[in-house]
């Protein structure tokens, strides 16, 4: 009775897993082992615990294999086994034990592959000389896929009993050979000739992969016209009598300062700009308010009148006026005094200041004496002063020296002091062109 119970049990619990097997090929899409009908031999010893019995008994089986997904099977099976084997004392004569099992089988690979390990693990029962018992069969097996057309099991279990009182542990070992269930075949229908696609705008894309199937359009456009061709299809295009790109919807990339340069080239895209910019507007460097392209010292802040530059202070204009006195020669020689170095060297400091300048040095003379000696000598003493700035630094491109001889006389040289004022060398700074 406990027998037709555990088979009951075992039954209802394959049918469950059968319909879930069939969910779960639909489920994942792989393939599950159809139902399989085999038959097997098996070997069971019972001599780890009882020495005295036959180490080995000889039965047979019946087993029913179904797979739940790709990589886990379901199994029932009965055993047949022929043995003396009963507690609490062997039987005399060999009896048939009848076992029922069911177990779950869980393999490394696929199906597709010819050899493939799995573990087993199940609950099963048994008649042991009209007693019925319970186990857990617990184990390893190889799979032989044949062709896929039938299967060779190679198993191993170790069973445990929950009863020791009559039926003690053992090991049981079986080999089996299933092949598929197959069902009827129907016999095959006429094939029907499927009707010949339709395509109403005859633009070459059927109506069925048609977007719009009554506009014609490309292929690649799924059937859609674009009347602006710029791979966008009217019916999504933002800006359809306007080309653009994909990423603004058929749109052109916009600018929205107005500027030339589209936004996603343009580094300032709220302030009008020039390319050379990329879309900024021309810098101002120094914020004196001049750009950088009409500043003539574009690091330096100065004023719009003096195009960007520094304008030179009056103190300056000063000192370069109050040098043109102070600046003593020796008479009648293009020699520097000593006493005048002191104020060379301010004026070397004021180019240093302003280097954005140049400097004129112009030389004069009074008109005591020879003309054309005195044009030489208000030269000598020009160049010997822009010799003087050269010396200390001053790049010589930034100096230009000139002789006037007696020419634009300052002061009456009728007299001594009107001589010795017109007796001069005038320094002034003009901006670099």
């Amino acid at each position: 009775m406990k027998l037709k119970l555990l088979f009951s049990g075992l039954c209802l619990g394959f049918a469950s897993l059968q319909a879930n097997a069939q969910n779960t090929t639909m489920q994942f899409g792989s393939p599950v082992k159809g139902p399989l009908l085999g038959f097997g031999v098996n070997l069971t010893d019972f001599s780890a615990s009882l020495p005295d019995v036959g180490t080995v008994n000889l039965g047979a089986s019946l087993m029913y294999w179904q797979g739940i997904n790709k990589n886990l099977d379901f199994s029932i099976r009965y055993n047949g086994l022929f043995s003396d084997y009963a507690k609490p004392v062997p039987n005399q004569d060999n009896k048939l034990i009848s076992e029922l099992e069911g177990s779950l089988h869980l393999r490394a690979l696929s199906d597709n592959h010819f050899l493939n390990p799995f573990i087993s693990a199940g609950i099963g029962g048994g008649t042991y000389s009209g007693s019925f018992a319970a186990y857990a069969p617990v184990g390893i097996g190889l799979q032989f896929n044949i062709y896929s057309e039938s299967y060779i099991f190679l198993q191993a279990n170790y069973r445990f009993s929950f009863q020791d009182t009559k039926l003690d542990k053992n090991t049981f070992y079986s080999l089996g050979f299933a092949v598929p269930l197959r069902s009827k075949s129907t016999p095959a229908s006429a094939p029907v000739t499927p009707p010949p696609p339709t395509d109403q705008d005859g633009d070459g894309t059927t109506d069925a992969m048609d977007e719009c199937p009554t506009l014609a359009g490309p292929v690649a456009l799924k059937g859609c016209p674009d009347k602006d061709n710029d791979g966008v299809a009217d019916k999504y295009d933002k800006c359809p009598d306007v080309a653009g790109t994909v990423k603004y919807l058929g749109c052109p990339i916009p600018d929205n300062d107005k500027d030339g340069v589209n936004d996603e080239e343009d580094k300032c895209p709220t302030v009008a700009g020039l390319a050379k910019y990329a879309g900024c507007p021309v810098p101002d460097s120094d914020g004196d308010g001049v750009n950088d392209e009409m500043d003539k010292c574009p690091t330096v802040a100065g004023t719009a009148a003096n195009r960007g530059c520094p304008e030179v202070k009056e103190e300056v204009k000063k000192k370069l006026a109050f040098a043109a006195t102070a600046i003593q020669f020796e008479t009648g020689k293009s020699s520097i005094k000593q006493q005048s170095y002191s104020m060379l060297d301010e004026i070397v400091t004021i180019l240093n200041e302003y280097p954005d300048y140049n400097m004129t040095i112009d030389g004069y003379t009074d008109n005591t004496g020879n003309a054309a000696k005195n044009m030489e000598l208000s030269r000598l003493r020009a160049d010997a002063v822009k010799a003087y700035f050269v010396g200390k630094g001053i790049s010589v491109d930034r100096i230009t020296a000139n002789g006037h001889g007696i020419e634009n006389p300052v002061a009456d040289n009728k007299t001594a002091a009107g001589r010795a004022k017109n007796r001069r060398v005038e320094m002034d700074l003009k901006l670099k062109d």
